[in-house]
């Protein structure tokens, strides 16, 4: 692994720093980029940069000064992203447009610069970070799970136009992991829809994602450690399911009747505040 290049984005925290920290575990040459500073990273060996992947001079940059380092690029891992949650009614199309700015776009902008160079050396691979949440939808979240049904579709024609090359194309669809993800969907959820209309299921929802992310979520070190055996493995899988309720969820709800999970979910959001009772047991 000595020889090989790699760049993770949203590498600040959570999947992306234990992406990184992987990486670097297995002799990967590792630059994290992240718009915030990262010297614990920096301490540990891991080259950083700043990096806001909704800048198309600052991606440009920062894959300008990895391969003006080190001549190229063989890894680049897309994890930068937030959940941006709230009523398709109430969320401003600002935000909607910024969600897909920063999950999406920024991802496939950053694809776009290193795949001359990938192309050119035939060989290379593109990991990118999905989520369950790209092979459902529920309300409340639709515009992040937009997001990510559509890094799921542009993952997939994009793993079929570079098979060629040699480049492999994989996707990492997270369940649910302990990070400042909920805590931020769970702010941005209140701050859209907690005041409104949608009030009683916001609130709700948004106690079901702190309290998920509290109790019951894994540690993203197992999906860092996916992510790095996913970028450095000869012959990757297409798609890698890690974290609580990966299985089971997009094993289950693509056989489930419309009406029923619409039913479902429904139920959900009307009663978490008695799931969360029952999930959290018996006060002493």
């Amino acid at each position: 692994m000595e020889s090989l290049i790699a760049l993770v984005t949203g590498a600040s925290s959570g999947i992306g720093r234990e992406a990184a920290l992987a990486l670097k575990a297995q002799g990967v040459t590792v630059y994290a980029g992240s718009r915030r500073p990262m010297p614990e990273l920096a301490r540990r060996g891991i080259h950083t940069l700043t990096l806001d992947v909704t800048d198309d001079e600052s991606c440009q940059a920062a894959v300008a000064a990895v391969l003006a380092a080190e001549g190229g690029i063989d890894i680049l891992v897309n994890n930068a992203g937030y959940g941006s949650y709230g009523s398709i009614e109430e969320l401003p199309m600002s935000e909607a447009r910024r969600q897909f700015d920063v999950n999406v776009f920024g991802a496939m902008r950053l694809a776009q610069l290193v795949l001359p160079h990938m192309t050119a050396e035939r060989s290379g691979r593109i990991v990118n970070v999905s989520s369950i949440g790209g092979r459902f939808s529920m309300a409340l979240g639709g515009w992040y799970h937009a997001t990510k049904y559509a890094m799921e579709a542009l993952s997939d024609a994009l793993r079929q136009e570079v098979r060629g090359f040699g480049i492999d194309v994989v996707i990492i669809e997270p369940g649910l992991i302990h990070s400042e993800w909920a805590g931020i969907a769970a702010k941005n959820l209140k701050a859209a829809s907690g005041l409104g209309k949608y009030s009683a299921i916001a609130q709700n929802f948004a106690a079901g994602l702190e309290f998920a992310n509290r109790a019951m979520a894994t540690n993203p070190e197992v999906v860092g450690r996916t992510i790095a055996r996913a970028a450095t493995t000869a012959h990757p899988r297409p798609r890698y399911r890690k974290g609580a309720g990966a299985l089971a969820v997009t094993t289950l709800v693509p056989v489930v009747p419309t009406r029923l999970y619409d039913a479902m979910i429904t139920f959900f959001l009307e009663h978490i505040d008695d799931i969360l009772e029952l999930l959290s047991g018996p006060d002493d």
